[in-house]
């Protein structure tokens, strides 16, 4: 039998993370997970002993972790706003930046209000699903042109109880909506085409391209969905989304091109405008 610590190591020390981003967090993350533990019985049993069956999970896990596999595909979950959902290499990982976006979407919905919330390329349905647990009155349509990213998505919809208020369907982002929306929401691919294969190991090698890649310049995606705001939006209606470095003031530009009236964007903790919101003219 063997202990994972042993005097004056962390765990982190004992995975040996030499190329991990978040090295502390990951290792702690998978020794969790491969050894079937909790945090808590770490840190108030430290020296327990484990079976060779759990030593062989973890030093797996590592061995896809040191080939820059995402801790969340590798764990099959990942935390995002209040909620766990479920990832694979069939969706984009949420990110914490992600979470902005959310926050911004709560703050335009008013509480009570029973909006209905569109999400455009809606991946695992972290956005989506998201903005429904903080306003339970309102509905929302996710959809995404990955059939394999949808069953994603309606699995994390139905575990976590939104199925009844979320409809998930197939699409190529606006063909075929019908009615309006008192929010549109994206976080679309935005990675210029070339940039792509420059990118961290993490991303460039196990993210769906399809979610990934943004046309040449990286707007693409939002040309063709601003061209279908004016149709979408309610009277009073809204849209955020999210945007990638140094592409705030052109996908302003194309929102104030269609009549639409946008705020400052809001930053997010690097200092980068992070999403772009706006309205209907009144």
């Amino acid at each position: 039998m063997k202990h994972w610590f042993r005097s004056g190591q962390t765990h982190a020390a004992v995975l040996k993370p030499r190329v991990w981003i978040s090295p502390v967090i990951d290792a702690r993350l998978l020794l969790e997970a491969g050894a079937g533990v909790g945090r808590v019985d770490i840190v108030t049993d430290p020296r327990r002993p484990v079976s060779a069956e759990q030593v062989a999970a973890v030093e797996a896990f590592v061995r896809r972790r040191e080939a820059r596999e995402p801790i969340g595909h590798i764990l099959g979950r990942k935390g995002f706003w209040t909620l766990d959902f479920a990832v694979n290499a069939d969706v984009l990982s949420p990110r914490p930046e992600t979470e902005l976006l959310v926050e911004v979407a709560v703050e335009t919905l008013p509480k009570g209000w029973p909006a209905r919330v569109l999400d455009l390329g809606v991946g695992s349905g972290a956005i989506l699903l998201s903005v429904l647990s903080e306003r339970p009155e309102s509905t929302g349509v996710g959809i995404d042109a990955s059939q394999a990213a949808l069953t994603i998505a309606r699995a994390n919809a139905e575990r976590l109880g939104f199925s009844d208020r979320a409809t998930l369907r197939q699409g190529n982002w606006t063909d075929g909506l019908e009615g309006q929306f008192d929010l549109i929401l994206s976080n679309p691919p935005y990675i210029p085409s070339t940039d792509i294969d420059g990118l961290e190991p993490e991303v460039a090698k196990w993210e769906p391209r399809l979610a990934l890649d943004g046309g040449p310049d990286g707007l693409d995606p939002y040309r063709r969905i601003i061209a279908d705001l004016p149709r979408l939006l309610a009277p009073a209606g809204a849209f955020a989304f999210e945007v990638g470095k140094g592409q705030a003031e052109a996908v302003q530009a194309f929102a104030e091109a269609q009549g639409l009236i946008t705020s400052t964007p809001r930053l997010d903790l690097a200092g980068i405008p992070r999403v772009v919101a706006g309205k209907r003219a009144s």
